[in-house]
Formats: C-alpha cells, sequence, structure tokens
C-alpha cells in the first residue's frame, strides 16, 4: 500500500476514531501490526486552534511515520488553512473527513453532511490539495442516506481533485453504525477510480478482513471499533493473510501486560487525573470479553489512582491466568 511519496508496511490501517485514536493508541496499534494509524479529527476552526486538546492532537513526538493527520471543516479556505497548519506541526498525510455521521459534525454541514453537496465537496479538496505539498485522503460513507448513495461520484471528484487515496465505510450517513456494511458499494467505487481505496466498516476478524479485501477489490482495509481493547486484531490479519492460519488468542498474562503498558503511556500523556478518567474505557474494552468482566469494571471505575488502577488490572488478569491453567489441568 503506497500513499504518495510513503510506503507502508502493510495494508491494515487504524481508523481515525474522536476520543480514541490519541498517540498511545495509535504508537500501540502500529507497534501490533497497523501499517498507518490516522490521528482523531482535528476541528478546522481557527478559535480552537490553540485549545488544550487541539495542542495535545497535535503531538506527534516518538510515533513512527507517516504521520496522517485528520481535519474537519465545511469551509474551503479554513480547510486549505488548517491544512497548512497540520503539515507546520508534522503532519506528513492530511486526510478530511467527510464520513463522520454524528449529528454535532453534521448540524455544521461537516463530515458525511458533505456529501449532500458535491460542488462543495470539489471546492474543498481543490482548496486543500493546492495549500499543501503532502499527500491529500479522504474519508467518506457510500452517501447521506440509502436513497442518496453517492460515492461513486464523491470518488471520480476525489481523484479529479488530486486525492490520493480514498477510505470508504460501507454505510451511509443515516445509517450510523446500523444493519451490515455495504461491500458491494465499496467495490463499486473501488472499480470507478485508479487511486487507492480502503475499505472500513464491520471487519472485525482476521477471516473477515480477508472476505472484505476479496469481495471489494480494495488495495487496503481499515478498521477502527474492532481494535478497540484488542489492538493486536492488526498482527492477527496480518498472520492470517501471509499464512491462512488464525492466531490461537493471547494469554490473559500478555493481555495485562500490553494494557498495563498502554495505561503507563496513557498516564504519561494526559497527567495522572485525566489519564485515569480515559484509561477507564480502554480497560473496559480489554476486559469486555473476559469472564467476570462486568464486576472487574465497577472496581475499576471507582478508583482515581493510577496505582489502585493498574493494581486491580494485574489482579484481574493474574486471576484469569490462574483460572486457564485450572481449567487445562
Amino acid at each position: 500500500m503506497r500513499i504518495g511519496p510513503y510506503q507502508l508496511d502493510n495494508n491494515l490501517l487504524v481508523a481515525p476514531m474522536a476520543g480514541v485514536t490519541d498517540r498511545p493508541f495509535r504508537q500501540l496499534c502500529r507497534r501490533l501490526g497497523a501499517g498507518m494509524a490516522v490521528s482523531e479529527m482535528i476541528s478546522s476552526n481557527a478559535a480552537l486552534r490553540g485549545s488544550r486538546k487541539t495542542v495535545r492532537r497535535l503531538d506527534f513526538a516518538g510515533e513512527p511515520g507517516p504521520i496522517a493527520v485528520q481535519i474537519l471543516g465545511a469551509d474551503p479556505v479554513a480547510m486549505a488553512e488548517a491544512a497548512r497548519v497540520n503539515v507546520a506541526h508534522g503532519a506528513q498525510i492530511i486526510d478530511i473527513n467527510m464520513g463522520c455521521p454524528a449529528k454535532k459534525v453534521c448540524k455544521v454541514a461537516a463530515g458525511s453532511a458533505l456529501l449532500m453537496d458535491p460542488p462543495l465537496v470539489g471546492r474543498i479538496l481543490d482548496a486543500v490539495v493546492r495549500a499543501v505539498e503532502v499527500p491529500v485522503t479522504l474519508k467518506i460513507r457510500t452517501g447521506w442516506d440509502p436513497q442518496h448513495r453517492n460515492g461513486v461520484e464523491i470518488a471520480r471528484i476525489a481523484e479529479g481533485s488530486g486525492v490520493q487515496a480514498l477510505a470508504v465505510h460501507g454505510r451511509t450517513r443515516a445509517c450510523g453504525f446500523s444493519g451490515q456494511a455495504e461491500y458491494d458499494t465499496i467495490r463499486s467505487i473501488k472499480q470507478a477510480v485508479s487511486i487507492p481505496v480502503i475499505a472500513n466498516g464491520d471487519i472485525d476478524s482476521p477471516e473477515k478482513a480477508k472476505k472484505v479485501l476479496e469481495q471489494t477489490g480494495a488495495d487496503a482495509i481499515m478498521i477502527g471499533r474492532a481494535a478497540q481493547g484488542r489492538p493486536w486484531i492488526f498482527r492477527e490479519i496480518t498472520h492470517y493473510l501471509e499464512n491462512g492460519v488464525t492466531l490461537a488468542p493471547p494469554e490473559p498474562g500478555w493481555i495485562r501486560d500490553i494494557l498495563l503498558q498502554h495505561l503507563e503511556n496513557l498516564y504519561q500523556f494526559y497527567g495522572e487525573f485525566q489519564g485515569v478518567r480515559i484509561a477507564r474505557k480502554h480497560i473496559a474494552w480489554y476486559s469486555k470479553t473476559q469472564p467476570g468482566g462486568a464486576l472487574f469494571r465497577q472496581r475499576v471505575n471507582t478508583t482515581d489512582s493510577t496505582e489502585k488502577q493498574q493494581a486491580l488490572v494485574m489482579e484481574f488478569f493474574d486471576q484469569l491466568a490462574i483460572n486457564n491453567k485450572e481449567r487445562a489441568a
């Protein structure tokens, strides 16, 4: 998979997710097999540029390249300026968000709301591509609603504007995350353009990854929700695509060590007060499929201490390991 001058390690990408794909999460996914990770979306609103949240999202220290930053907005001039600012802060790829279905984004005519206005899409893409020398990519949905699936039209506009890769979530904005992803629509988009197309939506296993690549003909796949609490899904998919064999599930002790490293990075990145609170959702994701996870999460959510949070994680996963050994005996 290649985007402009950047040859990626593989064709497995981490989807940008607000409140999730911060630097610690991106670094972890890259270490566990992702070829690229796109940042949380950064608003093109200049008034927010100096906010603590935006400044933190522009911190790429120690992160492997290429650094891909997603920007959000509906004004071509503001989007072009946002692209220039982010490149100045280290972005090596600019990704444009035209896929977010959130109401607070769509009500300001940004995200997937832009799909209702193809001429504006073209103006935004033209402005951003002209503004920076780095590759520009685009993330879209298949359309605004099932009656207006215009993903092929938008893809052709993107290619004509000089966009160098296109990620497609296989649902319309109206569908949110319900129903099944439309892989046939992604296939139609892939057949309509010559730029790389990245398939996204409901890819939650190595077997599903292989099926989606075959069904869509996409150049790559992008994984979002399935990586929450399971960042090793990328190495699992790589192994399956290369060998046709499914890796054994990771042992509790291995998951414990991955999670503890993740927590330590969150504490360092956000500070203890905020880090502990942000860590809670990650701990919930890591433990949601484990026996006794609900009671464990109740205990974790009552502590405000990094030491206590880490101790509870160790206790929980060590007990899982003991239980597994007893069952195997």
